[in-house]
């Protein structure tokens, strides 16, 4: 009878010490599979937010900036920064409305003269029409000038400048992301000052020179440097800057471009073509 009592104790041990190892691997287990699952989620959150992409268009049929390498990799390095895609192109082939769908964002970069024939004109209104962004840096307004389109989406067209000189930038809007980091109302700055002519009026104006700071201005004390609006079912910005390759070297040029290029990507929203107008 003790030996039975013995045998039973002794399974009943073994019962309970084989339990709390199951619940300890469980435990394990169950600790293993939040750690994947916690893994998989990070993963897939990361994707998302890597899941923009912008072109950066820089053919040149006028004037080329030297500064237009720097700008591109500047681009790039924002990129990687704040977790976006960029493609780089001086081939205005890639303006088809199949290719411009992978784009939350076009950006024209120190781009001059006449770079699209007719046919690319129409692909990049209809991708604006359908909801897609528009950067424009620097002499983006030096470009297109007998495509009125254009020169309504970047805001205006570049006319002249006087020598490279530092101005005082007067900022007139501090909640938009190009200009929100800003602490001060004023920015000085050295950069190539653009004149400008056909000002859309319904741009609104970001950043605004001074013209008693430089010598040089020709458009009074209405002299919009940086802008932004919505055109035609798209987002536009555009900034003067960029002309020199030591500008884009600056920490607030880079924010400043950073929240342009934020603003036009406009939360990834889907391109809707049936919003599109324009006809081939």
């Amino acid at each position: 009878m003790y030996g039975n009592y013995q045998t039973t104790f002794l399974n009943l041990k073994l019962i309970i010490y084989l339990t709390n190892q199951v619940k300890e691997k469980m435990k394990k287990y169950l600790s293993l599979c939040l750690l994947v699952a916690t893994v998989i989620l990070f993963q897939s959150y990361t994707a998302a937010k890597k899941s923009a992409k912008v072109l950066v268009f820089s053919k040149t049929k006028g004037f080329r900036h030297t500064s237009i390498e720097t700008g591109k990799e500047v681009i790039q390095k924002l990129g990687t920064e704040h977790h976006f895609e960029v493609d780089t192109t001086e081939n205005a082939d890639a303006f088809t409305e199949d290719n411009l769908k992978k784009y939350a964002t076009v950006i024209f970069l120190n781009t001059t003269g006449d770079v699209l024939d007719d046919k690319q004109q129409v692909a990049f209104e209809r991708y604006i029409q359908a909801g897609g962004g528009y950067v424009g840096i620097h002499a983006a307004t030096d470009t297109e000038y007998d495509w009125p389109w254009y020169g309504k989406l970047a805001g205006a067209y570049f006319i002249s400048h006087p020598a490279v000189q530092e101005a005082r930038f007067i900022v007139k809007d501090k909640k938009h992301p190009a200009t929100k980091f800003l602490t001060d109302s004023i920015w000085m700055r050295k950069d190539e000052l653009y004149n400008f002519k056909n000002i859309n009026p319904d741009i609104k104006v970001l950043i605004n020179l001074d013209e008693k700071s430089y010598t040089g201005g020709k458009n009074g004390d209405f002299h919009p440097f940086a802008w932004y609006h919505n055109f035609d079912g798209g987002r536009a910005f555009y900034t003067c800057m960029g002309h020199t390759k030591e500008g884009w070297a600056d920490d607030k040029f880079q924010k400043h471009l950073w929240g342009g290029i934020e603003y036009a990507i406009g939360g990834q929203k889907k391109l809707d073509y049936s919003k599109a107008h324009s006809k081939f």
